[in-house]
């Protein structure tokens, strides 16, 4: 009787400490849920405040441009006038009416030329319709880059995602950004698995702030092209235009091309096997960056002026982008992530 009575408090127990276990994980879940949501409530508000303060420089440099202007239409009669009374008296005077007229020429010239500069448009043509002016629908190349980031665990058990490389490449995928990132906490898990990262690459590694800034002068003005994208720009601290980003996990375009159904979201690696007959993310020693941002890269290609002609339709029908789709983010909540002992405890 007593062993029985042991073992069913035990079992007990166990019992416990498995649902005080499930209840911890659930709450470190909705905590980092929480936490994003106010990371992108800060970004969005830093956002608004450097457009605001832009649109506010702008204006008051267009002011001082229509000044300049308006001061050299109103000397141009006097100008005229002097010219006039001089072409009355000697050779002289005449080659030094000449010159001036040339002058004020040259200085009416040189506004004209300054106001197509600040402003960015050519006399000749007029502004697109709306503000919002985007190289992404004339497909050019120096507008395109691809992105991929790997990151490792830090906190508690490795729970906390944390960028620790960064690889960035253009339309024609020459490297134009790779660097290992020193996270800004301690690390607990390298996920070296899945990431590829190892102690030795953190050592002299690019503080985190530094790489934030370096990457961001990279991708601004950018299309950005990735899989699973809106998982790098969360580790990268960052909100980018939803216009301006391709990510070819969540497009029906590619997912048709590979005969997956159009709300099926397949892994970079079975789209790559699948669409370019190529194997990535093989092997132990963790997956690439650079080679998964040329994967996303060339799968992009591939649907290319489809993909562009429909952003451009549903910006048309939309004066305004569309909310990102988190839907990609789930797979960070997958068991792969979490240690083995809360995953044994939860079976």
């Amino acid at each position: 009787m007593m062993a029985e009575s042991s073992n069913r408090r035990k079992a007990s127990s166990r019992g416990l400490l498995s649902n005080y276990r499930y209840l911890c994980k659930k709450a470190m879940v909705l905590c980092a849920m929480e936490n994003a949501r106010a990371r992108k409530r800060h970004q969005e508000k830093r956002i608004i405040a450097n457009m605001k303060m832009k649109r506010t420089a702008a204006h008051h440099e267009s002011l001082d441009t229509s000044v300049l202007i308006k001061r050299s239409k109103m000397s141009a009669p006097d100008q005229e006038n002097q010219s006039t009374l001089n072409s009355e008296s000697t050779d002289l005077s005449k080659h030094a009416s000449v010159s001036g007229t040339a002058n004020h020429h040259s200085v009416i010239a040189a506004l004209g030329d300054r106001w197509e500069m600040d402003s960015g448009f050519s006399s000749e043509t007029s502004p697109p319709a709306s503000g919002r002016s985007s190289p992404c629908f004339s497909s050019c190349p120096t507008t395109v880059v691809a992105l991929d980031c790997e990151m490792v665990g830090t906190g508690p058990g490795g729970r906390c995602s944390e960028l620790a490389r960064c690889s960035i490449l253009d339309y024609h995928g020459n490297v134009l950004y790779d660097k290992y990132v020193k996270p800004c906490q301690p690390v607990t898990d390298f996920r070296t698995r899945w990431s590829g990262i190892r102690r030795h690459h953190l050592l002299n590694a690019t503080p985190f702030v530094q790489a934030r800034e370096e990457i961001f002068s990279i991708l601004e003005g950018k299309v950005v092209v990735g899989h699973s994208i809106y998982n790098d720009f969360e580790a990268l601290d960052m909100l980018h235009p939803c216009h301006m980003v391709r990510d070819t996990s969540t497009t029906r375009l590619l997912s048709r091309l590979a005969g997956f159904p159009s709300k099926c979201c397949p892994s970079l690696r079975t789209l790559a096997n699948k669409l370019l007959n190529r194997s990535i993310q093989v092997g132990k020693r963790g997956h690439c960056s650079v080679e998964d941002a040329q994967a996303a890269l060339d799968l992009y290609k591939l649907v290319e002026g489809e993909w562009e002609q429909e952003m451009q339709d549903k910006l048309r029908d939309d004066d305004a982008p569309l909310e990102p789709s988190f839907s990609s983010s789930k797979h960070y909540m997958q068991d792969e992530y979490w240690p083995g002992d809360i995953i044994a405890d939860g079976q």
